[in-house]
């Protein structure tokens, strides 16, 4: 069976972080019965129309810890799975409590992203974000207590006043808590964002550069493998639902703002949560606009995604002149002298050796 993923999106915060331009809403509590009841018939809808089951679910926002876990159970369960899919919700530290979490479990949740970012408490602030440590620590242990299978701890390094100690101290206090997973990102400026307007705050390339030297280095030595650029594991616990999208796999978007993919289509819903409500309450579409992706489009991207992973790509995607400039950011795969992959230095200059792939007709 052909893998296929489902991206269930909760557009509900109750603050929204200085950084963040992603569709989520601070007003619309309200909307929170009636969003979820219109996801559940959206879902209906494609099973309907011949969907085929999901190999992984993934419920992102926004804050999906922030809805009912007893409601969000309900949506989770109207998708048809395999028998081993992998399903994974993304909370805050301080939504986490063991009734939650057990409710979700029950409910064939596998795997539980936190947002954890930071562990000192000047980042957090300027970050916009309301948790602590001990929050950390709290939901930690209670996500160990439930038995889930997986858990993924989430960092963001170069906010304002971050220094490269504050880094190490994060990520020495999230490896104290043995993870299974860790995610660290580079923060970026989003155009639009308050993040954005404020020049004072933006994040230092050389600063970040350092700190994901450091993040590698530290992780890698507590036994976690880095197997995309910003993505550490240890054996067994990757991210099924995020290797889907890096593989270009086919998945379904449901919910506001939420995009799809199959077979080199890609769309993308309505963005407001009561726009998206209105059209599936009508049985309308709630499609807002699409791209059909060429061959060429489907082969960049393809090498783009593939070079940000321990898989790399094959050899011959770059000439030979080429790899020999890339000399140092670029390597022989270990196990296979056919492809490449990206050195640590390499990763961190990504998006610009992806532009360098050779023509396909050459």
């Amino acid at each position: 069976m052909s893998a296929f993923g489902v991206y269930l999106h909760i557009p509900f915060c109750a603050a929204r972080c200085d950084y963040c331009a992603f569709a989520t809403w601070t007003d619309r509590d309200h909307l929170i019965d009636r969003y979820l009841e219109a996801m559940r018939a959206d879902i209906a809808r494609a099973v309907g129309d011949g969907m085929p089951a999901a190999t992984s679910v993934f419920v992102g926002g926004g804050t999906p810890s922030l809805v009912p876990a007893d409601a969000l159970a309900e949506v989770i369960a109207s998708v048809p799975t395999t028998a081993d899919a992998e399903v994974t919700v993304e909370c805050n530290p301080d939504d986490v409590d063991a009734a939650s979490v057990a409710t979700l479990v029950d409910g064939g949740v596998d795997r539980l992203s936190v947002g954890v970012q930071s562990t000192s408490a000047h980042v957090l602030a300027a970050l916009g974000r309301g948790h602590d440590r001990t929050h950390v620590d709290h939901a930690v242990e209670v996500i160990r207590a439930s038995g889930i299978r997986s858990f993924n701890l989430d960092l963001i390094y170069g906010a304002a006043g971050e220094s490269v100690e504050d880094w190490r101290s994060t990520v020495e206090h999230v490896l104290h808590l043995e993870p299974p997973h860790v995610s660290a990102y580079g923060l970026m400026v989003e155009p639009g964002t308050p993040l954005a307007a404020d020049e004072r705050r933006h994040p230092d390339d050389d600063d970040q550069a350092d700190k994901y030297h450091l993040v590698d280095e530290l992780l890698s030595t507590d036994g976690l493998e880095n197997y995309e650029v910003s993505n550490w594991a240890r054996p067994g616990h990757e991210s099924v639902h995020n290797r889907l999208y890096w593989a270009q796999g086919d998945y379904l978007g449901v919910g506001c703002a939420a995009h799809s993919h199959v077979d080199g289509r890609r769309w993308w819903n309505v963005r407001t949560p009561e726009r998206y409500i209105d059209l599936v309450e009508r049985g309308a579409p709630t499609e807002a606009a699409h791209e059909v992706l060429d061959d060429a489009t489907r082969r960049t991207e393809r090498l783009q995604l593939s070079l940000r992973t321990r898989d790399g790509v094959e050899r011959a995607a770059f000439d030979p002149d080429t790899l020999t400039l890339l000399d140092g950011l670029v390597t022989e795969h270990p196990e296979d002298e056919a492809r490449v992959v990206l050195t640590r230095g390499g990763r961190l200059l990504a998006n610009d050796i992806s532009t360098r792939f050779a023509d396909a007709d050459r």
